[in-house]
């Protein structure tokens, strides 16, 4: 019998792939069982799942490096996780990290929801916790669509640590006190955080141009969710629309189309809004002290910039368009998270 060419030699016995340039540049590849009367057997494109099939032709078991938990994370990580948004790689890397020395060396139908809650009540950090075993639940379901188990996904009915959500509420005292000590592209950060409703990440990236006519455009970094924001109404130009418009004048002479820069041109990155949002609260708080007010001091030390996204929330009458606004597909979401003051209500007499 000739030897195997080298290209098959990473592949078991009697399959084979075939690789073709198409016209566009990319390359298509299929793998192929050959079976003892010369046939072969199409396998698809996908190697893992090509060696699951050719383990079923030849009667043998799984390869153990697929139904082992260290190869599903490998292919979860190398396939899943570069589809998402840039911040939910971060957090999904480092849940992997932690859920690995745990699971890496355990065969994916050996775990069973005794291991998962074991896993829950050993984790300290137990919020995060909640967070790793949603990531893993994720990798169990796809596990099953991949056909490497058949198991049923043990998270499901997993109790969750209790989570209580940060109720902290920015009220006007604590606002006009950071706000007067900011710098103006820090001002205007927070107008347009305050104003659209939305997160950090995405208000540093809000750019001029990012208009279609009476509508300013968001999409959202976290969930890729679009919205359209009114600016103009019959009545005329409205604070998102003016703020917007006086931005773009401000910056006018600057290359740079994004609405939040620097004196010096330079786009706002997440470190200068970090830096200057540090510098002017700790200046307000030092003039609440000096002032003899150290309970606004304390206020101010715990205002955070992503508060102003609550504070939104929380002054937005009607709750339906509070949670259209922050993009919640539900409003007990908003309700139960962001809306951080309570209902108004009349006294008895």
């Amino acid at each position: 019998m000739r030897p195997r060419n080298k290209e098959y030699r990473h592949l078991p016995p009697r399959m084979y792939q075939r690789t073709r340039k198409r016209k566009n540049g990319t390359t298509w590849t299929a793998f192929y069982y050959r079976d003892a009367t010369g046939k072969d057997v199409p396998l698809g494109k996908d190697l893992d799942k090509a060696r699951l099939k050719w383990a079923e032709l030849e009667a043998k078991d799984k390869p153990s490096d697929l139904t082992m938990m260290k190869g599903i994370f490998d292919r979860y990580e190398r396939d899943v996780i570069p589809k998402k948004g840039e911040r939910t790689q971060k957090d999904n890397l480092a849940e992997l990290k932690q859920l690995r020395p745990m699971f890496d060396g355990a065969p994916i139908d050996s775990i069973t929801p005794a291991n998962i809650a074991g896993y829950r009540d050993a984790r300290t950090a137990k919020v995060r916790a909640n967070r790793e075993i949603a990531l893993l639940s994720h990798v169990f379901n796809l596990a099953r669509e991949w056909c490497l188990t058949e198991r049923e996904n043990p998270c499901q009915g997993i109790r969750k640590n209790k989570e209580t959500p940060r109720d902290y509420y920015a009220n006007a005292a604590v606002w006009d006190a950071v706000y007067g000590m900011a710098e103006p592209e820090l001002r205007e950060a927070m107008d347009l955080a305050y104003l659209t409703g939305q997160r950090p990440a995405d208000v540093i990236s809000m750019r001029s141009d990012d208009t279609e006519g009476d509508y300013f455009l968001v999409t959202q970094g976290k969930t890729n969710l679009k919205l359209r924001i009114l600016m103009h109404t019959e009545a005329g130009e409205n604070s998102l629309g003016k703020l917007v418009r006086e931005i773009t004048e401000r910056n006018a002479h600057h290359p740079s189309t994004y609405l939040l820069i620097s004196k010096h041109g330079k786009r706002m990155t997440k470190g200068m809004l970090r830096l200057r949002w540090d510098k002017a609260r700790e200046k307000a708080q030092q003039k609440a002290i000096d002032q003899g007010d150290p309970m606004l001091a304390a206020k101010i030390g715990g205002f955070q910039f992503r508060d102003i996204r609550p504070k939104a929330a929380s002054e937005i009458v009607d709750i339906g368009d509070a949670s259209l606004l922050l993009g919640h597909s539900k409003q007990e979401i908003t309700k139960r998270v962001y809306r951080r003051i309570g209902a108004t209500a009349k006294p008895s007499k």
